[in-house]
């Protein structure tokens, strides 16, 4: 697949304020999943037709990350999630849809981590604009719903590979922070993956020195796709 690069200006980085990052992007037309893992074999993530990747001058703090799942021995935390959560939380995977639980939802989120994590704040408008960027796709994203009683307390965006799942985009209740839900969707993948014998989740970028995106490495044994494109046991 030939990919038509974008290359965008320098900018601050939204990960690593101290840091100057520039974007690559692609626009695709057509994806299959084969060719999409190709892709995150190469360091690409997407958003619905964008493909995307960092090629910053002086940093390379965003490192792609990945749980062989057959491998992983949940932390003392983890299990305990997984105990106090399973009989709780209810997953139902389906087609994403877009309603008003969804947008209110995510629009919480953003608004809890716009006040404790410097985030962008996020309206209806921009939160359906951010969904269907999700959603709308060249491959057959699935949504992953979590309930609490009748409750929608998150939501996964997930696509679905030859050797396992890649998450997309996650957001969940700011008023169940005591539920550890941005975790327990993690741990729900690699549950799903185990019982369907894949050997692997991806989990986008790990990028040390960010709140948002340094908790993936908790998920142990994993691996970082290193600057020669090989897959190796990550020791933080």
């Amino acid at each position: 697949m030939k990919l038509h690069r974008y290359v965008a200006p320098l900018r601050q980085c939204d990960y690593l304020p101290e840091q100057k990052s520039r974007m690559v992007y692609a626009e695709v037309g057509e994806l299959s999943p084969q060719e999409y893992l190709d892709l995150i074999n190469q360091r690409w993530r997407r958003f619905g037709y964008w493909l995307f990747r960092p090629e910053c001058p002086s940093c390379n703090a965003c490192q792609p990350i990945r749980v062989p799942v057959q491998d992983f021995k949940p932390n003392r935390a983890q299990r305990r999630l997984f105990k106090s959560n399973s009989s709780s939380i209810r997953l139902i995977i389906s087609p994403p849809k877009i309603d008003d639980a969804r947008i209110n939802l995510y629009v919480a989120h953003h608004k809890h981590h716009a006040e404790t994590r410097a985030w962008r704040q996020s309206s209806d408008d921009s939160a359906l604009s951010s969904i269907m960027s999700f959603t709308v796709s060249p491959l057959p994203v699935q949504e992953w719903a979590y309930y609490l009683g009748d409750q929608l307390v998150a939501i996964a965006y997930v696509d679905q590979l030859p050797d396992g799942f890649s998450g997309i985009y996650f957001y969940h209740s700011p008023e169940h922070r005591h539920l550890s839900l941005g975790n327990w969707i993690c741990l729900t993948m690699i549950e799903k993956a185990q019982e369907l014998g894949y050997p692997y989740i991806y989990f986008g970028y790990y990028i040390k020195g960010n709140i948002s995106m340094e908790y993936k490495a908790a998920f142990k044994p994993n691996q970082i796709l290193d600057s020669e494109g090989q897959w190796q046991l990550f020791k933080e």
